[in-house]
């Protein structure tokens, strides 16, 4: 193949590799339109608090109440069997973990500490006060969470200053983990 040849293909190609990234750029376009509109759709229509009969509505606790105002988006843990382990709730910038009242999760029952406290969290809290260490972030932005416990029983988790990323991160991290206490918890 000659030179004149080479210089002919490589020519093509990059002509195809700019029709390549304008469909790319195009479809990331489409896409981020489209997640704007779904965002807009569930602000507006699936995070409104529902409108209850007056009998519920007394019977209703207030601490309820008040996680659903302050969060957006909930989501539940259930096992395959449909067993009700925690709900997730996402507000900005914080994950909340709320364990079922049923459900006598230990702190010292794996993968707990083990895995979801030292590999995943204290492993974001040490990225990110190595990213404000180089003036990446600020002090305050510094991942933070919290343990609310009855004795050795965990209640909930608070995970403060997390983004989108890391909440998908969590969510599946968090699930995992309540999946294995649980089924320790069943078979012991």
């Amino acid at each position: 193949m000659s030179e004149e040849e080479k210089i002919k293909r490589l020519i093509e190609f990059r002509g195809k590799l700019e029709k390549r990234i304008d469909e790319i750029q195009q479809e990331l376009e489409d896409l981020q339109n489209l997640m704007e509109i779904i965002d807009g759709f569930l602000l507006e229509k699936g995070f409104r608090r529902p409108e209850m009969p007056k009998e519920e509505m007394l019977t209703e606790k207030p601490e309820k109440t008040e996680v659903l105002s302050e969060y957006v988006a909930e989501f539940p843990i259930k096992t395959v069997t449909g067993e009700k382990l925690a709900v997730i709730y996402v507000g900005d910038n914080i994950v909340r973990v709320v364990m079922n009242k049923d459900k006598n999760f230990r702190d010292n029952i794996p993968p707990f500490r083990q895995f979801l406290i030292e590999r995943v969290l204290l492993k974001m809290q040490e990225k990110d006060r190595e990213a404000a260490r180089r003036g990446e972030i600020t002090p305050d932005k510094i991942l933070s969470y919290s343990i609310v416990k009855e004795g050795d029983i965990i209640r909930e988790i608070i995970i403060r200053n997390v983004n989108e990323e890391r909440i998908r991160d969590l969510k599946s991290s968090i699930r995992w983990t309540l999946e294995k206490m649980y089924e320790k918890m069943t078979s012991a």
